[in-house]
């Protein structure tokens, strides 16, 4: 007696189908689990003996031979278990209906029979969607996650009784049909900080109103104290709000790095690791491979705050999402990716104690100077397209009134606006500046000749490298949408020269 009941693992981001091939034979009681399965799915043996029996279904007195087919992927977590449950009471002809080829089930059993949720169900769901299922069975728990996968059919789960009442047509569970559109409850901001709180530091807004903008990395240098970590947390409130894709691919990470199965990401994340965590935190991995900050950012924003007292290899670690908006983990077991399109954000002193350069007295030799400044490599500093100086205040404008305050809804206006002209530009909605490829910026860059001229000129005399030149054309675009220009003209390279040349004259 055979069966073949189909369930979704994740691999990575992605999720990929898995049959699940159920064989009775008279022999030994026993149940062999076989397919590359670590132990918490082994260990799913005792849970279906504890949920076959609380929930009054027989379980076979024989031989149940399991496998997880394709035997070469390894397979863990405990999201098999209700198929592999429907396996073994569909081999054991106990049920009334078979699950057919377009049906997945997906879910975790307790020893009481009840259904767990999983972590990751949206990858899952989207990995069974592109594979052909069309119908899956999920735990009721994971719901509030799963109808945001639009086009796809969801019978919830809450015990193993039920499910079994619904084969033998006792009692047939409801089907939710999802679809585009789908209403999200969104939560009220929980920014903290507004730029309008910060006083001075005209250039430095400008800067981040650029970034918001385009989509620019930016790295804002001075002394303690003054406003560097409140102008990267008021970021995120410049940024428009997240489309419903980018809602599903973000609250999908989250649910892959923890536990948290009902809970809708509606905000653009501001990911802001201490300097202290670890290089696995950062960048991902683990015995069981999963997202780091670096892809928790996803769509929002990740904070390096006090850049150079990050370990060098974690900064390094950085290059390859700033370039490709994607990160690798690669491990002994297996090799994942993750995606990472963030905003990135550093801050960092002029030297250890931070008064370098300033009024205050520097109690910093040379030497700890040029360490500190060295873990900030050439490589990485050339895909930060946006460098600024943030100078100390005057303490007698801390508190008081003035009228040099810009709107942060006509700052947003703006932001709207350049990002509007950016997706009718690429016509692709989640592309901006930053993303433009050396084909983009030859076709679409719209470079008037003079601006051309000074580029080339300021480009020898500050020894850009090519990557540098090329992002300098990006941060000028990006001006110019701000303006509402179709061509970059000479003021829009000017400007974006000014932070280039901070790159490499101070840093």
């Amino acid at each position: 007696m055979s069966a073949i009941v189909k369930s979704i693992i994740s691999l990575g981001a992605d999720g990929i189908p898995v049959d699940i091939e159920c064989h009775i034979s008279n022999s030994l009681p026993n149940i062999v689990i076989v397919g590359f399965a670590n132990k918490t799915v082994d260990e799913s043996k005792e849970r279906l003996r504890g949920a076959f029996t609380n929930s009054g279904l027989k379980l076979p007195k024989k031989r149940i031979s399991i496998n997880l087919a394709p035997a070469d992927i390894p397979k863990d977590g405990a999201s098999l278990d209700v198929a592999i449950a429907v396996a073994i009471l569909a081999a054991d002809k106990q049920l009334a209906t078979l699950p057919q080829k377009n049906e997945s089930f997906i879910g975790e059993l307790g020893l009481d029979g009840t259904i767990r949720p999983v972590r990751g169900i949206i990858g899952k769901l989207l990995g069974g969607r592109k594979h052909g299922i069309q119908r899956f069975y999920v735990p009721a728990g994971n719901m509030t996650q799963a109808q945001l996968v639009p086009n796809i059919e969801l019978v919830p789960l809450e015990t193993l009784q039920q499910l079994y009442l619904h084969f033998t047509g006792t009692a047939p569970l409801a089907v939710i049909q999802t679809h585009d559109g789908i209403h999200i409850p969104t939560e009220e901001s929980t920014t903290s900080h507004d730029i309008d709180d910060i006083v001075g530091q005209a250039q430095a807004k400008r800067a981040i109103e650029i970034a918001a903008a385009g989509g620019h990395n930016i790295l804002l240098s001075g002394p303690p104290g003054t406003g560097k970590s409140m102008l990267a947390k008021a970021f995120t409130s410049l940024l428009p709000a997240l489309s419903h894709e980018e809602m599903l691919e973000v609250t999908h990470l989250h649910s892959l790095a923890g536990h948290e199965y009902e809970k809708l990401i509606t905000e653009r994340p501001l990911r802001a690791p201490h300097h202290s965590a670890s290089h696995i935190s950062v960048v991902g991995g683990g015995n069981n491979v999963r997202p780091g900050e670096i892809s928790l950012s996803h769509r929002g924003v990740l904070f390096f705050d006090e850049l150079p007292e990050f370990s060098r290899s974690t900064i390094e670690a950085l290059r390859q999402p700033l370039e490709d908006k994607t990160i690798t983990v690669s491990r002994a077991k297996e090799t994942v990716g993750y995606p990472a399109n963030f905003i990135f954000i550093a801050t960092a002193n002029p030297c250890p104690c931070g008064y370098y350069g300033t009024d205050r007295v520097c109690e910093c030799s040379p030497h700890q100077i040029n360490q500190y400044m060295r873990k900030l490599s050439g490589p990485l500093l050339d895909r930060i397209d946006i460098c600024v100086n943030v100078d100390t205040v005057e303490h007698e404008k801390l508190l008081a009134t003035t009228s040099e305050k810009k709107s942060i809804d006509d700052i947003r206006q703006r932001i709207a606006a350049a990002r509007k002209s950016q997706k009718k530009r690429y016509n692709d909605s989640s592309k901006l500046n930053s993303d433009m490829t050396n084909h983009d910026l030859r076709q679409l860059s719209f470079l008037a000749p003079d601006a051309k001229s000074l580029l080339d000129i300021a480009s020898q005399r500050l020894d850009l490298s090519a990557r540098g030149y090329m992002r300098t054309v990006k941060v000028a675009r990006t001006i110019a949408d701000l303006e509402n220009a179709k061509t970059i003209e000479t003021p829009h390279i000017t400007e974006a020269l000014q932070f280039r040349a901070q790159n490499t004259l101070e840093l």
